[in-house]
């Protein structure tokens, strides 16, 4: 199955859970393209492409249209289908101006990591961050049996993060658990973006966590690059060879970084089998010759 015929088996699914009905039927477009289909959005007259019909009535976008006491309008994601968290996301507007990012629950894995965030962001809110800037909760709560998670949208702009400005997001994200270091859970380079103020943008909190080792958020963000360009077995060694190097600035010595980047790799796999997805393919064929070899090492 390619991927635009899995998203859109998906995508209906999605549409038939968010758009019940019954109500008066609402143009919308597949974008960029039905071939390429990312975001299905409200029909604009200059849009090329065939129209998607929709119910109007008993939708998310009315109960969201309540929730803000205002008329919306919402974009959904066309998301991959083979994830452990999928989940439908939408991007809310009222006017021309964006109002939030609502995540929804429609299973009980995503209706766990959505109510782990909330509760990760409240936390957060107080606690007077300096570097980073995380999204603020405008809104959580049911509907029509589903976990709903409205989120202030950020402004985000496609850039490089510098490294010290990593390093310091890292720090005081590790801090927020004040003697417990913790980690944002995600720390990808596709959750963080520079803001125009010189903080960090830091969204997706679902797999926060107090209590691990120091350093886990850097090594993520080290495995995660390495990943777009390396297959899992060679990301893996890749890890704990750099794991020196990039955990140093962070004051781990060599043989505590090492450690913690195997201790990692392990977490990572043991949240996969929680999940019950494996993205990088079994344990045995990316993680256990990694952690072999360092016993023998030792």
């Amino acid at each position: 199955m390619s991927d635009a015929t899995a998203r859109l088996d998906y995508l209906s699914e999605t549409v038939r859970l968010l758009y019940p009905g019954p109500g008066s039927p609402r143009a919308y477009t597949l974008l960029p393209h039905a071939a390429v289909p990312r975001r299905l959005a409200p029909r604009r007259w200059w849009h090329l492409w065939s129209e998607v019909t929709v119910p109007g009535g008993g939708s998310i976008t009315a109960h969201l249209s309540e929730v803000f006491g205002r008329p919306v309008e919402a974009v959904l994601h066309v998301r991959p289908a083979l994830r452990a968290n999928r989940k439908p996301i939408l991007e809310v507007r009222s006017g021309a101006r964006p109002l939030a990012f609502v995540k929804v629950g429609d299973s009980p894995r995503a209706r766990e990591l959505i109510t782990s965030e909330a509760a990760a962001l409240r936390r957060l809110a107080g606690l007077g961050l300096k570097t980073v800037t995380p999204p603020a909760v405008l809104h959580h709560g049911d509907w029509r049996g589903l976990t709903v998670l409205a989120l202030s949208p950020l402004p985000v702009r496609r850039r490089r993060t510098p490294r010290p400005l990593l390093l310091a997001a890292i720090k005081e994200i590790a801090g927020t658990g004040g003697s417990s270091p913790a980690w944002h859970g995600d720390f990808a380079p596709w959750n963080v973006c520079p803001a125009p103020d010189g903080r960090l943008l830091v969204w997706d909190w679902e797999r926060y966590e107090v209590g691990v080792p120091y350093g886990f958020d850097a090594v993520h963000h080290f495995f995660q690059r390495a990943l777009r360009r390396m297959r899992p077995p060679v990301a893996a060694r890749a890890c704990v060879a750099r794991a020196a190097r990039e955990l140093a600035p962070l004051g781990l010595s060599a043989a505590a970084a090492k450690q913690t980047a195997l201790r990692y790799l392990i977490a990572l796999a043991d949240r996969h089998a929680a999940d019950g997805h494996a993205p990088l393919g079994p344990p045995d064929s990316w993680l256990n010759p990694v952690v072999d070899h360092e016993e023998l090492l030792t």
